[in-house]
């Protein structure tokens, strides 16, 4: 099973709100709603993050309440928990013309031989409510594990039947919430949706080999890349040798992983897809770092023993292990970070 930085697939229910129902406090209560229905297929847990931004206009008086990394609880709208207190104050809001954007990234568990694994972000629930009283609903995941093959082209006939029947059994219970079946994504780089799973990649195919591979790796190192100035102190970001790496961790969660060659001049990190942005946040101080080695004249190996033993501020982490570890290639390690 493997994490994509952009989504694997998506649905979406397109409704029309009576007057009475088009209010913003009623984009925070869905959103609620929907990952209470993921929670209780433990694709969304305690942990993740909602934004709520709400704009309306009463006359020539305009209100706007903007939140963002409101914690999610077991109960995201109990008594005293954030999003429940500023639900309240959207309840508040009256106007003729309301717009809404809720946003949850809700961390949740995948199976892999009977074993669960944490994702940061496995799914994102956005509801918008617009003027003219649409109401969009829209879940994301950015996970292969509903798939018969994950998106290296490989079979995982055991890793799909862990995890896709949880997925349909929640988009038939959300299709039981709204009165109707979400309207299934667009095919992307890939998989293909379909009303309560996706298409069988052994049957369809998938649009590109090695889809993960192709545009996810460097996708990643694109965005890691825009974080930090350009520079010419740098190794080369590919090698066709084994690498050395540290495992970069912060409070127990492995952030991503610090490398080097062990047959040229390149060095680099990997971020842990599944952690979301605070990997890459952590990522772009680890670069940095050895930038400052690349300027100090060291060699690749030299720079990743010099980087863990003068670790960047503790935000960034710190190496996991006394010597690093090998990896047979590059490939095999940038595949760690986009499984666990």
């Amino acid at each position: 099973m493997i994490t994509s930085k952009n989504p694997v697939g998506d649905w979406t229910w397109e409704l029309t709100l009576d007057e009475k129902e088009a209010r913003p406090v009623k984009a925070v209560k869905t959103a609620a709603a929907i990952w209470s229905v993921l929670a209780r297929h433990e694709l969304s847990i305690p942990g993740g993050r909602a934004r709520v931004s709400i704009q309306v206009t009463r006359g020539p008086r305009v209100e706007r309440v903007e939140a963002s990394g409101l914690p999610l609880e077991r109960e995201p709208l109990s008594s005293g928990t954030a999003l429940s207190s500023l639900a309240d104050k959207v309840d508040a809001l009256v106007g003729n013309e309301v717009f809404a954007n809720v946003r949850f990234e809700c961390p949740g568990y995948w199976l892999e031989s009977g074993v669960k694994y944490r994702a940061e972000i496995l799914f994102v629930v956005q509801v918008d409510l617009w003027p003219n009283r649409m109401f969009v609903v829209t879940i994301e995941t950015y996970h292969d594990a509903w798939l018969t093959m994950d998106t290296r082209d490989r079979e995982q006939p055991e890793i799909y039947a862990q995890n896709a029947p949880r997925l349909t059994a929640a988009l038939k219970e959300l299709a039981a919430l709204f009165g109707s079946a979400p309207i299934p994504g667009d095919p992307n780089r890939h998989a293909t949706p379909t009303e309560f799973g996706f298409e069988d990649p052994r049957i369809e195919g998938f649009a590109y080999d090695d889809s993960w591979g192709t545009f996810e790796v460097p996708g990643r190192a694109g965005l890691l890349e825009r974080r930090i100035p350009a520079s010419e102190d740098e190794y080369e970001g590919i090698t066709d040798h084994p690498v050395r790496y540290f495992t970069i961790q912060r409070d127990g969660q492995t952030l991503g992983y610090l490398w080097a060659s062990t047959g040229d001049e390149a060095a680099g990190y990997e971020p842990r897809t599944a952690l979301g942005e605070v990997a890459f946040e952590a990522g772009a101080q680890w670069l940095l770092r050895l930038r400052e080695a690349h300027a100090k004249g060291m060699s690749a190996l030299a720079a990743l023993s010099w980087a863990a033993q003068t670790s960047p501020p503790a935000d960034a982490g710190l190496p996991a292990e006394d010597a690093p570890r090998e990896s047979p290639s590059l490939d095999a390690l940038q595949e760690l970070s986009g499984r666990y």
